[in-house]
């Protein structure tokens, strides 16, 4: 197992918020702990995530908006 794999996910399966209402939201929030992938295509995925978001468009544009309004970078 990972060393950073979670030990007990709470998911608000009950929940009144909006936000998690739909048959599809607690698949997808599941979803995104990627635990059936092995580490070695765990560190593949992870390197493309970070490639694609230094070379997003919208990045550079969030980082220029941070570094302009707080000083951020």
């Amino acid at each position: 197992p990972r060393p950073q794999q979670p030990k007990a996910v709470v998911l608000p399966t009950g929940s009144q918020l909006p936000c998690f209402h739909g048959s599809s939201t607690i698949r997808h929030l599941k979803e995104r702990f990627h635990m059936s992938m092995t580490e070695e295509q765990l560190q593949l995925l992870i390197e493309q995530l970070v490639d694609g978001s230094m070379r997003s468009i919208t990045t550079k544009l969030y980082d220029g908006f941070q570094y302009l309004t707080n000083g951020i970078m």
